[in-house]
C-alpha cells in the first residue's frame, strides 16, 4: 500500500510505525473471510482492509476522526483473527490501537456514549469500585429485559450472585510444595477477582503443587488492557506502570523466573508492554523485561510438566480458544493438550477462529453485534455435545456463560481438580 506521510509526520514515532504497517498491506482481502464483523455485516468498512483505508486517510490528513471512522473502528472487536490470516504480516493490532488513541484525542462523542465509556473506564479496572457497582447491578438485574441497548446488556452480564473476596488476591507469597523449582509472579487482575475469584485460587494451588513459589505483588492489579483498547492511553499507561513497578521490585529483589497471566486478554497486553513503552526512556527497559518474562499459565505448565491425574475425569470438554489466546499470543493447541493429559476428552469448537463477542468492553458497547456472535459461538459449542466448556479468559467465560446452562470453567480449574484440587463448584451443582 502506498502512503503519503510528510517527513514531519514521520518524525512522530507512532506515525512511523503506522506507516510501516500500512505499507505492508497488499489489499489481498484474505482478512475479510475471518473478520467477525465482516462475516456478520458484509460491509467492506467493517473488515480489516476497510478499516485500514479509513485509518490511512485519517492519519495521512492529520485530521480529527469523523463519525464514519468512529462507527467502523468502534465495531472492531480487536480479535486479531485478521493477523492470523494475513499472509503479509500486517500488524493490525498496533494500527487499530493507534487509531483508537487518535479518536479519543480528536473526536467528541455524544454525551451518553462518553458517559458510558467513562463509567466503564472508572469502574472495571478497580476491584473495590467494581464490586460496589455489581451490587447495584444485581439489585437492578430484574430490569435487564426492560432497559434498552447498552444498559440492558450490562445488567444481563451481571452475575446472579457476587462471590466473596478471596484472601488469595491479597499481596503475599505462597510457598512451593516440595522443592522450589521456580519463583513466579501472578497477576491477580481487576475484574477476575471480583467475578470469579476461584480462578486465581485454582492457579495458586496448581502452581504451588508443581513446585512454584507464587508471588502476588503489591501494586500489580490491573494491566491496563481495558482502557488501552478504549483509546484511553494515559489511564492505560498509568495502570501498566503501577504493575510494571510492582514486578520490577520483585525482579530486582528475590528475582522472578516468570510472570504468570491466567487471563489471555491481559496476557496479550502485558506481552506488548515492551512496544507500548518503547519511546519512554524511564520505562522502556523495565517494560521490555516484564514482557520477556510473561507467560500464559498454560505455557508455564508445559515447562513444568503436568503431574499424573489423581482423580478420574473423562468428561467431554469443548475448548473455546479466546481470540487473545489463539490470535494475540499464538497459543493454539497447548491448553487442549494439557486438558487431554489431565484425562478429559477435548473437542475443538467449529468456527473456533470466530470471536464470541466479549472482547473486553465490546459486549457492553456493541451489544447487538456481541449477542449475534455469542449465539453463533454457543450454537457451535453445542454441536460438540460437551459436558463442560473450558476457556482461558474470563471475558469469554462471562459472555458465553450468560446464555447457557453448560458449566463453563477456566482451564486451570480443570487442571487443578484433575491433579488434586477440589472439584469445581460448577460441576458439584451439575
Amino acid at each position: 500500500m502506498q502512503t503519503n506521510f510528510s517527513l514531519a509526520q514521520l518524525a512522530d514515532p507512532d506515525i512511523a510505525v503506522a506507516n510501516d504497517i500500512l505499507r505492508s498491506c497488499v489489499h489481498c482481502g484474505f482478512c475479510t473471510a475471518t473478520c467477525p464483523t465482516y462475516v456478520l455485516l458484509g460491509d467492506e468498512l467493517d473488515s480489516p482492509r476497510g478499516r485500514i483505508y479509513l485509518i490511512k486517510e485519517m492519519l495521512e490528513g492529520d485530521r480529527p476522526a469523523t463519525e464514519k471512522v468512529v462507527k467502523h473502528i468502534d465495531r472492531c472487536l480487536s480479535c486479531l483473527s485478521c493477523m492470523t490470516t494475513c499472509p503479509s504480516g500486517v500488524h493490525y493490532m498496533h494500527l487499530v490501537d493507534h487509531a483508537r488513541s487518535h479518536i479519543e484525542k480528536t473526536y467528541r462523542r455524544p454525551f451518553l456514549d462518553r458517559a458510558m465509556r467513562a463509567l466503564l473506564a472508572n469502574l472495571l479496572p478497580y476491584p473495590n469500585r467494581f464490586r460496589l457497582a455489581l451490587i447495584g447491578a444485581w439489585l437492578a438485574r430484574p430490569l435487564r429485559n426492560v432497559l434498552p441497548g447498552r444498559l440492558g446488556a450490562m445488567l444481563a452480564l451481571a452475575p446472579k450472585a457476587i462471590p466473596s473476596p478471596s484472601p488469595v488476591d491479597r499481596p503475599q507469597v505462597f510457598p512451593a510444595q516440595g522443592p522450589r523449582r521456580k519463583r513466579v509472579a501472578l497477576l491477580s487482575g481487576c475484574a477476575q477477582p471480583v467475578l470469579a475469584p476461584g480462578i486465581n485460587e485454582a492457579t495458586v494451588r496448581l502452581l504451588t503443587r508443581h513446585g512454584c513459589e507464587v508471588v502476588v505483588a503489591s501494586g500489580a492489579s490491573c494491566c491496563g488492557a481495558l482502557t488501552h483498547h478504549m483509546g484511553r492511553e494515559d489511564s492505560a499507561h498509568a495502570l501498566a506502570k503501577s504493575t510494571i513497578a510492582a514486578w520490577t521490585r520483585e525482579i530486582e529483589g528475590e528475582g522472578l523466573d516468570a510472570i504468570v497471566i491466567n487471563a489471555s486478554g491481559c496476557g496479550t497486553t502485558v506481552k506488548d508492554y515492551g512496544f507500548m513503552f518503547r519511546e519512554d526512556a524511564d520505562w522502556a527497559d523495565k517494560a521490555a523485561r516484564v514482557s520477556a518474562l510473561t507467560k500464559d499459565v498454560t505455557e508455564l505448565m508445559e515447562e513444568l510438566g503436568l503431574v499424573a491425574p489423581s482423580v478420574e475425569t473423562g468428561q467431554i470438554v469443548a475448548y473455546h480458544s479466546a481470540c487473545s489466546m489463539q490470535h494475540g499470543q499464538k497459543i493454539k493447541t497447548l491448553p487442549q493438550a494439557l486438558l487431554t493429559q489431565a484425562g478429559f476428552t477435548v473437542k475443538d469448537v467449529p468456527e473456533g477462529h470466530i470471536c464470541c463477542g466479549s472482547a473486553g468492553t465490546y459486549n457492553m458497547l456493541q451489544p447487538e453485534i456481541a449477542k449475534r456472535l455469542r449465539d453463533r459461538k454457543l450454537a457451535n459449542i453445542e454441536r460438540t455435545q460437551p459436558d463442560i466448556i473450558a476457556a482461558g479468559n474470563l471475558g469469554c467465560m462471562t459472555q458465553i456463560g450468560s446464555a447457557t446452562d453448560i458449566p463453563i470453567l477456566h482451564t486451570v480449574e480443570l487442571l487443578d481438580w484433575a491433579t488434586g484440587g477440589p472439584k469445581p463448584q460448577a460441576l458439584e451443582r451439575g
